[in-house]
């Protein structure tokens, strides 16, 4: 059982339920409180242990690369006038030498083709996916947990999924189970978007996958799927088909889905609200509210 290094993140999307602002701004670059998406998913997937992270961006995401990058100027403004707080801040959060790589997907195929992009560098070893508009918001991290899950089965493909609102997982995909007792159960299948009433459990699958390198070989000869796009699922399936053991996971946390206007709103006011620095965030939310 190989250890869990490496974690791929799909940046390359259009993020058109954020328009007007993805138009000219990536949508994992829009900011919840001061910090923009991307750097929260980085940040929980370190705090996991991984090591490499590969970002795979495309036309007009080139903002992230710059992000996790020296700025010369802003650091020597910062250090002349002896903010050295926040010039530390700045500096603690920048991934070291070696740490970050950066693949171009050149067309919008699909979360399978983005993830295919990265097989280079992912190599032979198990890795993570996490999807960058997704803020899941846990103790430990929601990574940190699939880790867990994935030593504790001793190296099965670990799928994140939380429960679907009730008459919703016809909008989802939602995973079957070989039985369900606690947080960790195998998997037999996965179903998009079932009919009403034939949905196989009421768990849809979230934004984090941990998966082994078979994928890619799968991932390669993929044919386009649901929305002409070349689907992950997909491929997960014919794992799963070919004996490939798959563990869905019910994490521990609270997800936002900061891909929706009304999810990112709800984790600018939930980060907010943990911020010693922003007490006074409860009180402004009141005062609005009683306008």
């Amino acid at each position: 059982m190989k250890k869990i290094r490496k974690a791929v993140f799909p940046v390359a999307g259009l993020g058109t339920r954020m328009l007007p602002a993805a138009k000219t701004v990536a949508k994992e670059m829009l900011t919840v409180v001061d910090r923009p998406l991307i750097h929260y998913v980085l940040a929980e997937a370190r705090a996991a242990g991984i090591e490499h992270f590969v970002l795979v961006t495309g036309r007009g995401k080139t903002a992230m690369e710059d992000y996790f990058d020296h700025s010369v100027e802003l650091e020597a403004t910062l250090k002349a006038k002896n903010k050295t707080a926040l010039l530390d801040e700045l500096l603690a959060d920048l991934p070291k030498e070696g740490e970050i790589s950066y693949v171009r997907q050149m067309e919008p195929k699909g979360l399978g083709h983005a993830v295919w992009c990265a097989r280079d560098i992912i190599g032979d070893e198990p890795f993570a996916v996490l999807l960058p508009d997704m803020i899941m918001d846990a103790t430990p991290g929601c990574t940190a947990q699939m880790i867990a899950a994935y030593e504790q089965t001793g190296g099965s493909n670990i799928v994140v999924v939380e429960p679907c609102p009730p008459g919703m997982a016809h909008q989802y995909g939602i995973v079957a189970l070989d039985g369900q007792s606690g947080r960790l159960n195998p998997m037999t299948g996965m179903v998009e978007k079932p009919a009403a009433g034939t949905e196989p459990s009421n768990l849809f699958i979230s934004g984090r996958y941990l998966l082994q390198p078979e994928v890619f070989d799968i991932l390669s000869t993929q044919e386009r799927g649901a929305g002409n796009e070349i689907q992950l699922t997909d491929a997960m399936l014919k794992m799963l088909a070919g004996g490939s053991p798959f563990h869905a996971l019910e994490y521990d946390g609270t997800t936002y889905d900061c891909g929706d206007k009304l999810g990112w709103l709800r984790a600018n006011v939930a980060m907010a609200l943990k911020r010693p620095d922003l007490r006074g965030v409860r009180e402004m939310i009141g005062e609005e509210l009683r306008r």
